[in-house]
């Protein structure tokens, strides 16, 4: 307890590093309300408030926050005060040195929050990043992450191990400074892990173009080391039991070219010896996991069980780990660094030989000596696997030699001595071979390119202290004292460098210093001074080392003490803690000595790699490395005393420097190393001792703070300025300080010395050196620096000033609301008592009128009751009369109905008798007829079920419904006729009642008049007998009208009824067929959809796939490039670089043509014709260069090697057949295929015919740069100043054009001359090597066949061979020849070029002089400037006349001679004549072609086909002129998409002469030179784009004028006449189509390398919104002292990104690109912008905040305005920016519980990752801003899991950025017809001609 207590004070006041404050200051922090931290035995710290203010007092009254307990706290000293707690908003901050209070418990409390509650792993503690390890795989080391943090400052991003090694990687790569990066911690700290993704970082970063497996080697060292090297322990299931610092060299231009690796101190006794829950070197373990392979079979392996060596520690599995896998691991990544499979074997071999003898037993013998069983099994293994006489190993296992002066004696040893003589000879083998892998590893990553710079990794090990700490342990400590010491120099220096920087006055920083404690350990007579001396003694022990160690130091040295109990211990006082070291082994591990007989022994092993391990040789740089488990004491202890490593006393031990010294010197040299590199650290915490994910037990953690320098650092920093501010951030924060008055705008700098001096100074009171007290801070040139608890005394000043201001708003409001409150009350009380007093009157009112009626309702109510009483009274007594009335009524009719019922009964049971028997009977009938017609019915209903099932069974039902209802409604329309004609009748019946009442009346006048009475009563008499006749009728007509209506009203209804049922049939059957034909339309149109789906989402797949593919072609070719440049570098004997002239750099499939020079001279045998599509033939390939001619080659003959010759023409025909069987396999793949199909990206056979034309094309460019020879006395010969005088204008413009063309000429010339001295060079070593390999035929014949000599020459090869060299000397004469035929039409072509020149220069002399008039005449006066202008144009405009005149007497004079030949030759047609008129018209045409002089007549009413004709020998001047000249600007003035117009009008001319070779030569070299041009000029987004759009406008051509239906639909017939007829070029659509993707992917590349730096600053720290600052609380310090101070000056706005895209849509609407195609550009480029915004976001903790969202936000809004305003809106781009959108948004939102919801729907875009990461990131730039609790962050995941679960789960938390959606050029075509095309002389294409 004592010893603990003694080492708490120790640490406390070491590491108690307060910040001091006066009285005044005490008074008015330590107030009531403070917050505190106070010790605990458990917590290490815990949270307190203070109760009370302090006043000096020796106890202060404090309440526990987490128990909310009160205590008494003692101060004894005010120096001792307790540490105050940081404001709530600066907890969880990236770097600790930016916290306001730097105390240890707030460094502990900011990281246990930043590890558990934000599961953010690591952090900034200045220069120092502090790595938690987690205890899981967590997805932040993906490469996505690997390019966010490549390039980006320190401080910019989330502390993360990448930006250390970025850091690292740009100090190297800026300033060629060596870096290291030291990885330091305790075992299971993870160490390893860190170094590992370290150097997976710069293995990216700096990968080299080529594309080498350096950095694959780098990495795979990883493996390796691990099982050779790496054990598991108590603390680590993959502990490092050695350290290592591995030096990863770089290039000039930053990329890996080598690695070096050392290492240090091995921990050789886990060997022999581990642990309880240990485990040896994983290598073992994995061995005995691969016994059973057949490989291993011989090595006699068993289970780790049952290995001596294996199975102390009893633990031989771990969880999670394949020990089989990780031996194939090994070996993969031996095979990769050059270890062959027989090394890597032996090695095995060797390890084998180590488990089998750990298990030899030595027993005791007679006396005091030892022997070893004969029949020991595992001895004769070891022996046998490592190559050594057993006898001669069993026997000096058990004895030594011991040398005196005459003779050489054998002593015996004992069992102890024996046993511990065993276990050195396996520690050493197992050291020697680590050793000699770590030197092969070397080997194979060492480069013999020149290492200019390197950045060196070093993974060791950290303090360690153990119950019982040995020699392992205080070497690891003494190494950590040396690192110590450089850590906290270097952190004093950059402390220092950045006050000298700013110019700040500053006194001498007090630190820590190990110098003392590293001297007592190295000085001279130092502790290992000490032990090597006792070494050396011959009765050297421990014992009496301990010994001298106290006489020596104890009470000298501070840093060494004793302890009280033991004589054989001591104890050091580290800077970490006080370590208590046991003497016992230390002489022993420091000699580490082996007996020289069993090196001897192995030395004389028969495998050569045993006995190079053991090879006498002085490694100066011998690596040894660590020890240090947890540790307990070998079982087989070494014999004390009498062991010495001088061979005058007798031992024959290896001499050899001690363990301590070779230590000692490798640390030297180490510290050496980092001295002269700038360091980085990185320091690895462990949090518990379980292993379990993200569990913190603050002991652990506080317990390696202290002891891996962290708290130094704050100490450090502490003690000087801690806290720093830019002038602009300290305004803009601690404005609210300031008073109107002392703010200058201009001046940050003076406005912040107004604000400090009044604000601090003025706070204070006064002292007796007044108000000032300029040590609380300083005013650097650029910042300003603070004490320690100056911010957070702001941070108070600012939060009180806002508080104030706060209570002055809410007085004000309140006072406003009560007044108003006091008016709404004085209105409310007035309008209480006007209604309440109306209230009352109603009231009487109703009073009065409530009365009034209940006296009416009481009368009318006692009447009542007094009716009803009588009512009652009556209805009971007739009620009682009809109940006895009735009572005997019912009792008769009961008598009769029971006598009824009986002879019912009677009658019903006979009845039903008789009926059983007739149903029985009858039901016997039935089922037969039943059984019968059910088995025909089910006959039939299968019959009906197959044509119910039918379509034309349901239009038959149909039909037959149909019929009747039309029969039905033919009876109902005849029945409705019948009625009609009823009707008329009785309409008939009323006329004759009228006539009759007529006729009465006429009667009655009758009676009146006397004359007529008799006549008239006749009438009547003649009329009563027909009106009875009539009534009659009309009676019967009546009855039988009735009947009729009856029947018709019968039939009527029944019709009806029978209407009623087939109408509801009908329905029923429509209803039916209705709901059939929607479930089939329904599943068909389902069915539809999704095969449309699948066969949408399969295009798309195909589509980006093959873009995919595309791009990764595009990739490979470059690769290929290089690949070839470099094989060139390696292959050139003099360091001549230059690429093969027969290799095609810009060929669209390069890669099938690059053959060895050899392949090249041979491939031209076997002049195969093939197919090559287009029904042509393939054709002999050019000859090669001009080689010796036949007399030279005859004599040459005489010593050629004929061996290799026949080998090279086996070889070629090889490759023939190879390439004839491949062609074939093609072939069968395109019939099979069927045409059309356009998912399928596969090169065609076309495309490779046109790569072996563009060979031809090739072969023939080499030769016509021959004629360049004669370029020379062409350019001496001709003379381009006769011919007139010329201005100074014109001559300047013929100088230059002619000075062009010669220089032109002569760099042909050059060329042409290099590649001729190269051809001779070539030439002269060929016969170099012939010579020296010549040999003569019956040699060959020996040699190669027996010596039969008839073989060599058996199918006359020589002959043969000869034959074809003549052949080929041939054609290149012929070649030759035409080539000066060639030379001199470009001698004429050059003349006709000066003589176009001479016309061109008179007339830039004619507008020179006409320039000149006018200036002239603007020198004039206004009225003789009219005059002048008026006279000029008059001139013009009469000379323009004149011309037009002699044009149009010309074309009259061709018209008349045209049509005299027209009246000529139609006579000529009408006599027959018409092979004279073919031959009249083809010598005309020769006559025209070979008459360059005359002067061509335009006919304006010629019709032309819309082709243009060229020759074959233009075809590389169209190229050139068409593709690689043709300058934007110059293509801006143009028809959009000229270029492609024209080249497709060539290619209708082929068409139309069925020339296919020169169509794929010109479609192939058209690919090649779009390539080529894109590619040179792939920095320029003009070109890049244009080609883009011609591109794309050839493709569409393509289409439109193929003849496909499918292509025609908007063409004019004109269009349709201009079809191909002769040519399918469905191929090179593909081609095309590939081209295109492939220049969209390079622009797109280039905008996205342009837009990327502007993307930060422009969406997410541009600041738009006035007034609403997004700045941090706490100073941003200048972590990364990379930045270039010019890139510092170098902002990007917002606007800067508007005219990025203004200018990217610019020039895509000049160029014409397709509507489509621009919005697939900017869905691309905005997804771009929204993923690279959206992960910076989630890397930066300070742009997580309300204000930030606020102002991101609005930023984004600009964005979706610019789309709107370029009608770019329906482009889908605006969608790309949703998940950056709801990011911002989720910033702004509430975060409380009820939100969880609404969260989770508005984040729909974002995944569960990244919406933690945002919330666990966010924090308040104010405290009036609440933190997002843990609880919320909680419930957000479970409600984002169950939603995810349903949606399917995305984990990912980084967008990837290089995604790219599938792009797709949608048929566009075009109005323009192709015979309307000019062709601009601008373009310089006289050599085409209109067709």
């Amino acid at each position: 307890m004592e010893k603990l207590r003694f080492a708490v004070s120790d640490i406390y006041r070491r590491f108690h590093f307060q910040t001091f404050l006066k009285d005044s200051e005490i008074s008015q922090v330590y107030v009531k309300g403070a917050r505190i931290w106070v010790p605990d035995e458990e917590k290490v710290w815990v949270g307190a408030e203070l109760l009370e203010n302090y006043t000096g007092q020796k106890t202060i009254r404090i309440q526990i926050e987490d128990s909310a307990e009160e205590r008494d706290y003692a101060i004894k000293d005010k120096k001792r005060l307790p540490h105050l707690r940081n404001p709530e908003i600066l907890i969880g901050e990236n770097d600790l040195t930016s916290l306001s209070y730097l105390n240890e418990p707030e460094v502990l409390y900011n990281l246990q929050v930043r590890f558990l509650e934000r599961n953010c792993i690591y952090t900034y503690c200045g220069i120092v990043l502090v790595a938690i390890n987690p205890y899981q795989q967590l997805p932040i080391y993906g490469n996505e992450l690997i390019q966010m943090y490549s390039g980006q400052d320190m401080g910019t991003m989330d502390p993360h191990i990448f930006a250390v090694a970025e850091e690292a990687f740009k100090l190297m790569s800026r300033f060629d400074k060596n870096q290291s990066i030291i990885v330091s911690g305790e075992s299971g700290a993870g160490k390893t892990v860190s170094a590992k993704y370290a150097m997976r970082y710069f293995a990216m970063v700096g990968g080299s173009q080529a594309e080498t497996q350096v950095e694959q080697k780098v990495l795979a060292s990883n493996p390796i080391m691990e099982a050779i090297g790496n054990a598991k322990t108590t603390r680590n299931d993959n502990s490092s039991r050695f350290g290592k610092y591995i030096e990863i060299s770089f290039s000039k231009n930053n990329a890996i070219i080598g690695a070096h690796m050392r290492t240090y101190l091995l921990e050789k006794s886990r060997v022999v010896f581990q642990a309880a829950e240990e485990r040896n070197y994983h290598i073992f373990y994995q061995l005995c996991a691969s016994r059973d392979r057949p490989e291993f079979k011989k090595f006699c392996l068993m289970s780790p069980d049952d290995f001596y060596y294996t199975s102390h520690g009893m633990a031989p599995e771990i969880d999670g780990v394949d020990d089989a896998e990780d031996m194939l691991s090994a070996r993969d990544a031996l095979t990769m660094l050059g270890i062959t499979e027989k090394d890597q074997m032996m090695i095995f071999q060797i390890q084998s030989a180590v488990l089998h003898f750990g298990n030899v037993k030595i027993r005791e013998a007679d006396g005091e000596s030892s022997e070893i069983k004969k029949d020991d099994k595992h001895l004769s293994i070891m022996c046998k696997l490592l190559g050594i006489e057993e006898s001669q190993m069993r026997m000096w296992l058990c004895h030594k030699k011991i040398v005196t002066v005459g003779e050489v004696l054998t002593k015996p040893l004992t069992l102890t001595q024996a046993s511990f003589a065993q276990d050195a000879l396996a520690k050493h083998i197992y050291a020697q071979t680590f050793n000699w892998i770590v030197e092969k590893i070397n080997r194979a990553l060492h480069s013999n390119t020149k290492s200019t710079k390197f950045i060196g990794v070093l993974d060791i090990y950290g303090f360690e202290t153990f119950e019982v700490n040995s020699f392992e342990q205080f070497c690891i400590n003494y190494a950590n004292e040396k690192l110590q010491q450089i850590f906290n120099m270097h952190v004093f220096k950059l402390e220092q460098e950045e006050y000298v920087r700013e110019a700040i006055e500053w006194s001498f920083i007090d630190f820590y210093d190990n110098q003392p404690c590293i001297d007592l350990i190295e000085s001279k007579l130092g502790i290992l001074d000490l032990l090597d001396e006792e070494c050396k003694m011959p009765k050297g022990s421990d014992e009496n080392w301990c010994q001298k160690l106290y006489d020596k130091h104890l009470g000298k040295a501070k840093h060494f003490e004793k302890p009280r109990m033991s004589r054989s211990a001591f104890i050091i006082n580290h800077f970490a803690d006080r370590v208590e070291y046991q003497a016992d082994g230390f002489l022993e591990k420091n000699r580490d000595t082996v007996l020289e007989d069993h090196i001897n022994i192995l030395r004389a092993s028969e495998f050569e790699l045993v006995a190079e391990l053991f090879e006498e040789k002085v490694d100066p740089n011998e690596k040894k490395s660590r020890a240090g488990s947890a540790t307990t004491h070998p079982m087989r202890q070494a014999p004390k005393g009498g062991r010495s490593n001088k061979k005058t006393v007798g031992s024959q031990q290896v001499q050899k420097a001690t363990v301590g010294d070779q230590f000692r010197e490798s640390l030297k040299k180490l510290m050496e190393t980092l001295n002269a590199t700038t360091p980085h650290y990185i320091r690895c915490i462990k949090p518990n001792d379980i292993k379990e994910a993200f569990i913190f037990d603050p002991k652990r953690a506080v317990e390696q703070l202290r002891a891996c320098g962290v708290l130094e650092t704050i100490r450090i920093s502490a003690a000087g300025y801690p806290s720093r501010w830019t002038y602009p951030e300290f305004f803009q924060r601690y404005r609210v300080l300031a008073r109107s008055k002392d703010i200058d705008r201009s001046d940050h700098k003076k406005t912040c010395e107004n604000v400090l001096t009044k604000v601090i100074q003025g706070s204070v009171k006064k002292t007796p050196r007044g108000l000032e007290d300029p040590d609380k801070y300083r005013f650097g040139k650029t910042k300003i620096f603070f004490r320690a608890g100056q911010v957070a005394y702001l941070e108070k000043l600012r939060s009180d000033k806002l508080k104030a201001c706060g209570i002055m708003i809410q007085k004000h409001v309140k006072g406003w609301l009560a007044r108003r409150r006091y008016q709404r009350i004085t209105k409310s009380v007035t309008l209480l008592q006007k209604y309440g007093r109306g209230l009352l009157a109603r009231r009487h009112a109703k009073f009065l009128r409530e009365t009034f009626a209940a006296t009416r309702i009481q009368k009318q109510w006692k009447g009542y009751r007094a009716r009803r009483e009588y009512v009652k009274v009556r209805k009971a007594t007739v009620v009682i009369q009809s109940a006895i009335r009735g009572y005997f009524g019912r009792m008769l009719f009961k008598q009769e109905l029971h006598e009824h019922r009986a002879i019912t009964i009677q009658k019903m049971v006979r009845s039903y008798l008789a009926r059983r028997r007739y149903k029985r009977v009858m039901r016997g009938i039935v089922l037969l007829q039943s059984h019968y017609r059910r088995r025909r019915a089910k006959k039939q209903l299968k019959v009906l079920k197959i044509e119910a099932k039918s379509v034309e069974h349901i239009k038959n039902v149909n039909k037959g419904l149909e019929n009747k209802i039309i029969q039905l409604q033919q009876r109902l329309d005849a029945k409705n006729k019948e009625g009609m004609s009823i009707k008329e009748q009785e309409v008939y019946i009323k006329q004759l009642k009228g006539e009759l009442e007529k006729l009465r009346s006429s009667n009655e006048e009758g009676k009146r008049s006397s004359n007529k009475v008799s006549e008239l009563m006749q009438q009547i008499k003649d009329l009563q007998e027909e009106l009875s006749r009539e009534r009659e009728e009309k009676q019967v007509l009546i009855t039988k009208s009735e009947e009729m209506v009856k029947e018709h009203t019968q039939m009527l209804s029944k019709l009806a009824e029978e209407k009623c049922q087939l109408k509801e049939q009908l329905e029923e059957a429509n209803l039916k067929l209705q709901q059939q034909e929607t479930k089939t339309d329904d599943e068909m149109k389902k069915k539809l959809e999704e095969t449309n789906a699948l066969l949408a989402a399969e295009f798309d797949s195909e589509r980006s796939h093959h873009q995919r593919l595309v791009k990764e072609h595009a990739r490979l070719q470059q690769r290929l490039e290089n690949l070839q440049s470099e094989m060139a570098v390696m292959n050139s004997p003099g360091g001549h670089k230059r690429t093969p002239s027969d290799i095609s750099a810009i060929s669209l499939e390069s890669y099938t043509s690059s053959v060895s020079p050899d392949e090249v001279k041979y491939d031209d045998e076997g002049p195969e014709e093939k197919d090559q599509g287009y029904g042509t033939k393939k054709k002999k390939k050019a000859p090669a260069p001009p080689a010796p001619t036949a007399n030279a080659m005859e004599k040459e003959m005489k010593n050629v090697d004929i061996g290799l010759v026949l080998k090279l023409q086996n070889k070629v025909k090889e490759l023939e057949r190879q390439r004839t069987e491949l062609e074939e396999k093609l072939e069968r793949y395109e019939e099979e295929t069927p045409q059309g199909t356009t998912d399928t990206a596969v090169i065609s056979d076309s495309a490779f015919n046109a790569l072996k034309m563009q060979e031809l094309q090739n072969e023939n460019d080499k030769l016509k740069r021959e004629v360049n020879k004669l370029m020379k006395s062409i350019s001496e010969n001709v003379s381009f100043e006769r011919g007139g005088t010329n201005s100074p204008a014109g001559k300047e413009f013929m100088d230059t054009k002619v000075e062009d063309q010669m220089k032109a000429f002569r760099e042909q010339f050059t060329a042409m001359s290099d590649e001729i001295e190269r051809r001779r060079e070539e030439c002269l070593q060929l016969r170099a090597m012939l010579a020296e390999k010549s040999i003569t035929t019956h040699a060959i014949a020996k040699e190669s066949y027996g010596g039969m000599d008839d073989i060599v020459n058996e199918d006359n090869e020589l002959a043969l061979a000869y034959r074809t060299q003549k052949e080929l000397n041939r054609l290149l004469e012929n070649q030759l020849q035409k080539t000066e035929k060639d030379a001199k039409k470009k001698e004429d072509k050059l003349k006709r070029e000066i003589r176009d020149l001479k016309h061109e220069n008179e007339a830039a002399q004619k507008v020179i002089n006409q320039y000149n008039s006018i200036t002239r005449n603007l020198q004039l006066g206004p009225e003789a400037k009219i005059e002048a202008t008026m006279q000029h144009e008059i001139t013009r405009l009469t000379s323009e006349n004149l011309d037009l005149r002699e044009k149009a007497d010309k074309q009259s004079d061709q018209i008349r001679k045209l049509k005299k030949m027209l009246k000529v030759y139609a006579k000529k047609l009408k006599d027959g004549d018409v092979a004279e008129i073919e031959a009249e018209l083809e010598r005309d045409d020769k006559q025209k072609k070979s008459d360059d002089g005359v002067a061509t007549v335009k006919h304006l009413d010629r019709t032309y086909m819309g082709m243009l004709e060229y020759k074959k020998e233009d075809e590389a001047q169209l190229i050139k002129c068409l593709i690689l000249d043709l300058k934007p600007k110059l293509a801006q003035g143009l028809l959009p998409g000229l270029p492609s117009y024209l080249l497709f009008m060539c290619v209708r001319h082929t068409d139309y002469i069925n020339d296919d070779e020169k169509v794929r030569t010109l479609l192939t070299n058209t690919i090649n030179g779009i390539k080529k041009c894109v590619k040179k000029h792939s920095k320029e987004l003009d070109r890049v784009i244009m080609w883009l759009a011609n591109t794309c406008r050839l493709l569409h051509t393509l289409k439109q004028y193929s003849g496909e239906k499918a292509f025609q639909s908007e063409n004019t017939p004109r269009q349709n006449e201009h079809c191909l007829r002769n040519f399918d070029l469905s191929e090179y659509r593909q081609v095309f189509s590939d081209l295109a993707v492939w220049i969209y992917q390079t622009m797109i590349k280039y905008m996205e390398e342009v837009i990327q730096p502007m993307v930060v600053s422009a969406l997410l720290e541009h600041e738009a919104i006035a007034g609403l600052t997004a700045s941090k609380p706490a100073g941003m310090r200048g972590r990364s002292s990379s930045s270039a101070h010019e890139e510092e000056g170098r902002e990007f706005s917002l606007d800067s990104l508007v005219k990025a895209l203004n200018k990217y849509v610019q020039i895509l609407s000049q160029h014409a690109v397709d509507p489509e195609l621009v919005k697939q550009v900017f869905r691309q480029l905005y997804y771009y912008i929204g993923s690279n915004a959206l992960n910076n976001l989630l890397l930066r903790k300070d742009m997580c905040n309300w204000s930030k969202g606020m102002q991101i936000r609005y930023n984004l809004s600009h964005l979706e305005q610019w789309l709107r305003d370029n009608k770019l809106n329906e482009s889908g781009a605006q969608s790309t920016l949703e998940p950056i959108t709801q990011a911002s948004q989720l910033l702004q939102a509430r975060k409380s519980d009820a939100d969880v919801d609404s969260i989770c729907e508005m984040c729909s875009k974002l995944t569960t990752p990244q919406i933690v990461k945002i919330l666990n990131l966010y924090t308040p730039v104010d405290e009036f801003e609440e933190r997002v609790p843990i609880s919320f962050i909680r419930k957000i995941q479970e409600r984002l899991k169950s939603v995810k679960r349903e949606e399917g789960e995305d984990n990912t938390l980084l967008m990837d950025t290089k995604f790219t959606f599938p792009v797709t050029f949608p048929f566009n075509p075009s109005s323009v017809t192709l015979d309307s095309i000019d062709i601009p002389e601008s373009l310089h294409l006289d050599f085409l001609t209109r067709v």
